[in-house]
C-alpha cells in the first residue's frame, strides 16, 4: 500500500478532486480481481482450510442503504484522508495521529454492533 501510494494523503485529495486517475485505477483493479476471485472460487467449488464447502448466499440490493452506507464511508474517508486498510500501514509507518482515527474506527464498529438491531438491514 506504501510502495503504491494509497497511504498518501496527496493521492486521496486528488482522487476526491478527481484531479487524477491513480487512486481509481487502483481500487478498480481491485474491483476486478476480486471478481475473478469470487468466480474462480464458484467455479472450482473450493473449499475451507477445514474442508467445508464454502457459501456466497446472494445480498438483497437495498438501494437506499448502500447510498447510506457509501454516503458514510466516502465522508469518513474524505474528512481522515484514510480508508480502513492503509490506517494500520500509516500506524506501522510512525504515524501517530492516526491512533485518533483508529480509536474512532473502533467505537464507530462498537456503536454499530450496539445499534445493529434496531437498523434497517
Amino acid at each position: 500500500m506504501a510502495k503504491a501510494e494509497i497511504i498518501s494523503w496527496y493521492r486521496i485529495f486528488e482522487m476526491f478532486n478527481f484531479d487524477a486517475y491513480h487512486m481509481y485505477g487502483v481500487i478498480g483493479s481491485a474491483v476486478i480481481l476480486g471478481i475473478i476471485g469470487v468466480q474462480l472460487l464458484k467455479k472450482t467449488k473450493a473449499k475451507s482450510l477445514y474442508g467445508e464447502a464454502l457459501h456466497l448466499n446472494p445480498k438483497t440490493m437495498g438501494v437506499y442503504r448502500y447510498l447510506l452506507g457509501g454516503i458514510l464511508f466516502g465522508l469518513g474517508w474524505a474528512l481522515v484522508g484514510a480508508c480502513p486498510g492503509p490506517m494500520f500501514v500509516l500506524l506501522g509507518y510512525g504515524y501517530v495521529p492516526i491512533l485518533v482515527v483508529l480509536l474512532g474506527a473502533v467505537m464507530g464498529t462498537f456503536l454499530y454492533g450496539l445499534l445493529r438491531s434496531k437498523l434497517p438491514h
